[in-house]
């Protein structure tokens, strides 16, 4: 895996909440906590630290856990990741933890983590899996690159979408499937079986380290709790109702990077609607990557533009 060297060009105004009161966990495995209401109802997991430069998924875990909350339903996991990356953060360097080794968030196909491959992304994902196996609703908390609208991916099925309008924030829900450079831990088994019920979400909660993507993170993490019907509607007093109805996107084309070197055409940050097929987007290896047709929102334009993987996502809004 290529050494992540990027320049940082946005303030980080989020501080990583300390980790270590929850190395323990509660089933086995470190940093892996699960609660059980006694009461009939779905298995929910929310997961934070996948990548270990987004600390807002770990300020609404660590929110949940201070708070003591407990299911009234069903049962509550709450799973902090990759450790080894979140505990190297620097905030002088904010770019370099992502991960240590390897993506975390692309290690998850049965093949790969049944397989002779070894880092320590692999290591931990192998560690956690047993956590995953009997959870109907999962909510994975990410943040982003750049400043852009925050974003809840749902994945290629309806179910998804519809557990995403259940929750209400944010605004844009888009879905997609995935990238070519490795599976996603929310496409992971039966999350990405069509004939199954098990859901999975993933949120994009804003840039990485902007003050916003923390508030998102908790409002997010306690709305998908609510919408799974495992905590009672109180926990919502502190935040306001959505203001905005949710518009929703299906990606039509993932860019994957074929060439050495890949460069866009301009500045993109994502969200931005591109109203003309034949766009230029940028050049890979020189060649003109284009819009396919009109109206397009980029999705996550990407700064780490190496072969294999997704330089940007394109994405056509629904009916």
């Amino acid at each position: 895996m290529a050494e992540i060297n990027i320049p940082n060009e946005y303030k980080v105004e989020l501080t990583p909440p300390d980790l270590s009161p929850y190395k323990t966990g509660n089933t086995g495995i470190p940093y892996v906590w699960r609660f059980e209401s006694g009461a009939p109802g779905p298995n929910v997991m929310l997961s934070a630290v996948v990548h270990g430069n987004e600390p807002c998924g770990a300020i609404a875990l660590d929110w949940l856990m201070q708070r003591d909350t407990r299911p009234v339903a069903g049962s509550l996991t709450m799973a902090f990741m990759n450790i080894a990356a979140y505990e190297a953060f620097d905030p002088g360097d904010p770019n370099a933890t992502r991960w240590i080794d390897e993506d975390f968030n692309r290690v998850w196909d049965i093949g790969v983590l049944e397989g002779d491959r070894d880092s320590v992304e692999l290591r931990r994902a192998r560690e956690v899996r047993p956590a995953l196996e009997d959870i109907d609703f999962l909510l994975d908390i990410h943040s982003m690159q750049h400043l852009a609208p925050p974003l809840m991916m749902s994945g290629r099925h309806a179910r998804a979408k519809a557990l995403a309008a259940a929750v209400g924030v944010p605004e844009r829900v888009v879905g997609d499937a995935g990238h070519a450079a490795g599976r996603r831990m929310r496409d992971y088994g039966a999350f990405d079986d069509p004939d199954a019920t098990q859901t999975a979400l993933l949120i994009e909660c804003g840039q990485h380290w902007e003050a916003s993507a923390g508030l998102l993170a908790r409002e997010s993490a306690a709305r998908f709790l609510v919408a799974t019907g495992i905590l009672p509607q109180d926990i919502l007093r502190e935040f306001e109702p959505p203001s905005t109805p949710q518009t929703a996107y299906t990606v039509i084309e993932a860019i994957t990077i074929k060439n050495e070197e890949f460069v866009f055409e301009r500045p993109f940050s994502g969200g931005e609607v591109i109203p003309e097929k034949g766009t230029v987007l940028g050049y890979d290896g020189g060649e003109p990557v284009c819009t396919p047709e009109d109206n397009l929102m980029l999705v996550m334009p990407s700064k780490r533009l190496w072969r294999g993987q997704t330089a940007v996502r394109l994405a056509r809004r629904d009916p």
